[in-house]
């Protein structure tokens, strides 16, 4: 009886921490939307520190731009829109988790103008030292 019991508790237990390929799907995407906000948040941050440096302004923009046309050119190049191609139903998933690691190395790189770095680095260019 005990070892029914266990059995069926196991399964029970198992069964909770299921998810459906929706719930998976809408994880991934509210990742990718709180990575999205953090690099906007760090984009307005940057903007405001440097705001006296018009030059770098411009650059950072043309930059921003760029760099988001060559996030969908890596999507559009990882998930081509073949005429008959279906990556299936984890896709929006996969996508979704791409964006998200495009996006946070794009954080890290421009958290180098918020963060600064030390004095003395001879190759600091626009990024203001500590």
């Amino acid at each position: 009886m005990n070892k029914i019991f266990l059995l069926l508790l196991l399964i029970f237990s198992l069964n909770c921490f299921s998810q459906t390929q929706a719930e998976m799907n809408q994880e991934a995407y509210a990742s990718y939307d709180k990575a999205d906000k953090k690099l906007n948040t760090v984009y307005q941050k940057i903007l405001v520190k440097y705001k006296t440096d018009k030059l770098f302004v411009t650059n950072l923009k043309k930059s921003q731009r760029i760099w988001i046309s060559f996030r969908d050119a890596e999507m559009n190049m990882k998930y081509p829109n073949y005429p008959k191609q279906n990556y299936g139903s984890i896709y929006p998933t996969c996508r979704a988790v791409y964006l998200t690691e495009l996006t946070e190395n794009r954080i890290k790189t421009l958290t180098t103008w918020l963060n600064g770095i030390n004095e003395g680095d001879t190759c600091a260019g626009s990024v203001k030292t500590n």
